[in-house]
């Protein structure tokens, strides 16, 4: 039993431990840029990071925050580890974004990590979200707002698209904690005060 379990922890461990690199934070030191948790909205974010670092440091943080649910769920499909496992790996990835053990785990909201965990475990769910950020962006040009509503909805295209009640449980989890990350931008959708990207 401990044999079967070892490596698919193993790889969650390694999934936690990749979601933890915090690519905003890194990239800002190496660039002689202040911590993004100190400016802006204080997220450590490719969107706030957009705000003070430029185009390019946000598009090179947003991929790397993508690969990093990618690579970890990716390996999980090599392995051949069942549906709940490879979703639990991307939890692991998103979780590990959320709070990083290297960084006093203070992290990001971990939508592009998400994403990227997403489109490895389903891409056509993974799609689906995306596609709705795009619409609801292109109506309201509002980040936040698109990431809640994708997130809010995902899990509903997931009893489409996921056969695993497991897998199924866990991608409703994520969309509910990436709404709880969400908290301050709530608050300010609510007051009519949350900027337009």
């Amino acid at each position: 039993m401990l044999e079967t379990l070892a490596l698919p922890i193993a790889l969650l461990v390694a999934a936690y431990l990749i979601g933890s690199l915090n690519s905003a934070i890194v990239l800002c030191k190496l660039g002689g840029l202040p911590d993004p948790r100190t400016q802006g909205s204080g997220n450590p974010g490719a969107t706030n990071v957009l705000r003070f670092g430029g185009k390019k440091l946000a598009a090179t943080v947003l991929l790397i925050d993508v690969l990093k649910g990618v690579l970890p769920v990716v390996a999980a499909h090599i392995l051949g580890l069942d549906m709940v496992w490879v979703a639990a790996t991307a939890f692991a990835a998103f979780l590990g974004h959320l709070f990083p053990i290297f960084f006093q785990f203070q992290g990001g909201k971990g939508v592009a990590t998400a994403l990227g965990g997403f489109l490895a475990l389903a891409p056509v769910l993974a799609l689906a979200g995306l596609a709705t950020w795009g619409l609801v962006f292109a109506v309201s040009r509002i980040s936040s707002l698109s990431a809640l509503t994708a997130a809010a909805i995902t899990p509903f295209y997931s009893l489409w698209l996921i056969e695993s009640v497991g897998a199924r449980w866990l991608i409703l989890i994520i969309a509910l904690m990436l709404i709880a990350r969400h908290h301050s931008n709530i608050r300010r959708l609510i007051t009519g005060h949350e900027g337009k990207s």
